[in-house]
């Protein structure tokens, strides 16, 4: 099997650290979206967060209700600023002692100064845990029966809350977690269900024992992953987002803010927005026809229309079924039956239900 590493392709990539692909990235994909195969995500940024007060003061400081967060529950957060903008987001998975925050790789340094600076006299013990933990992921629909059969571990579906209507009765959102993601103990780490599979949290001593158990999982790429994921539309911090993005215009509502909770830094901005019904900008999926060239264009390419900047990509890929196709923001007035174009490629919007 023929490794490509993030780092042999693009030194200055913020995903380095990991495997690109091992050979064949297209068969990869297909093997994320029809059975399951493991990527190694160990580039993430991990954060501890030790402390008996540890659920209350999440709750405080973050989008998500998290206030009776037990032991076996995950979710996501975002940390806004004072004007609703997304600074941080991460996914959480609580084991009784400790909740632990996985984020982008580089992200966590200023996750920890911020949890940090809030930490006052509240009863936690925040720390940068990336040298002791890493995060890999099976991704794919057998992705649960994988790690029931290899890791001994059954874990529920996830379940993510509807998001009410703009003029919802205050008490009407369930006092919990929007996402609510199932957590459980193995020997050897952490294992938490998530919409594309399962991400298991390992003690880095402990990842040779792990891989060994799940020697018979195919291997896949970064890239294979980041192509399932811009097709089912998900996310990424750093990618989907700007300096002054807002949680609806990117798709976090959903599964990181929960819109009837006390208050938390951005919460008024986050409100307003949501009860007039109109964020600026919104997430979609692109179509590139792929005819001027055969390369993905590079994060953050303008999205024009008529030659007017309207937006911009976060991810472009290259699917095994879709053919080129990229997550984008663009502003909210641009129509889906618009004629865009990025870089050299015609695009066109995927008519397809937005992620909330």
């Amino acid at each position: 099997m023929t490794t490509v590493r993030i780092e042999e392709l693009d030194p200055q990539s913020a995903d380095a650290g990991v495997p690109a692909h091992h050979g064949d990235p297209m068969r990869e994909q297909r093997t994320l979206e029809t059975t399951a195969g493991l990527v190694d995500r160990s580039n993430r940024d991990v954060i501890a967060v030790p402390g008996e007060e540890r659920a209350s003061w999440l709750h405080t400081l973050t989008t998500q209700h998290l206030a009776d967060l037990r032991a076996g529950q995950g979710s996501e957060l975002l940390v806004l600023s004072p004007h609703g903008h997304v600074e941080q987001h991460a996914l959480v998975a609580e084991d009784g002692t400790t909740a632990w925050l996985d984020t982008e790789p580089g992200a966590g340094e200023g996750l920890l100064k911020y949890l940090e600076m809030m930490r006052f006299f509240t009863r936690v013990e925040p720390r940068d845990a990336t040298a002791e933990t890493a995060v890999l992921s099976i991704v794919g629909p057998d992705a649960p029966a994988t790690v029931a059969r290899l890791l001994d571990v059954e874990l529920s579906a996830p379940r993510i809350f509807d998001v009410p209507g703009p003029k919802f009765a205050a008490g009407s959102v369930p006092a919990a977690p929007t996402a609510l993601y199932d957590v459980r103990l193995f020997e050897g780490g952490l294992a938490r269900r998530v919409p594309l599979g399962v991400d298991l949290l390992v003690p880095r001593a402990r990842l040779d024992a792990v891989l060994g158990r799940l020697s018979d999982v195919p291997r896949a790429g970064l890239w294979a992953y980041e192509a399932v994921r811009v097709a089912h539309r998900v996310p990424r911090f750093g990618w989907e987002t700007d300096h002054r993005t807002i949680p609806a215009e990117a798709g976090f509502i959903a599964p990181a803010v929960h819109l009837d909770k006390g208050c938390y830094r951005g919460q008024e901005t986050v409100a307003r927005v949501h009860h007039l019904g109109r964020p600026p900008r919104r997430l979609v999926l692109l179509h590139l026809d792929g005819v001027a060239t055969d390369q993905p264009p590079a994060k953050g390419t303008p999205v024009t229309l008529d030659g007017r900047e309207v937006g911009f990509v976060g991810t472009a890929v290259r699917h095994h079924e879709l053919g080129m196709i990229a997550l984008a923001v663009l502003k909210r007035n641009v129509a889906d039956d618009a004629r865009l174009t990025v870089g050299e490629s015609a695009a066109a919007i995927d008519p397809g239900p937005a992620r909330p």
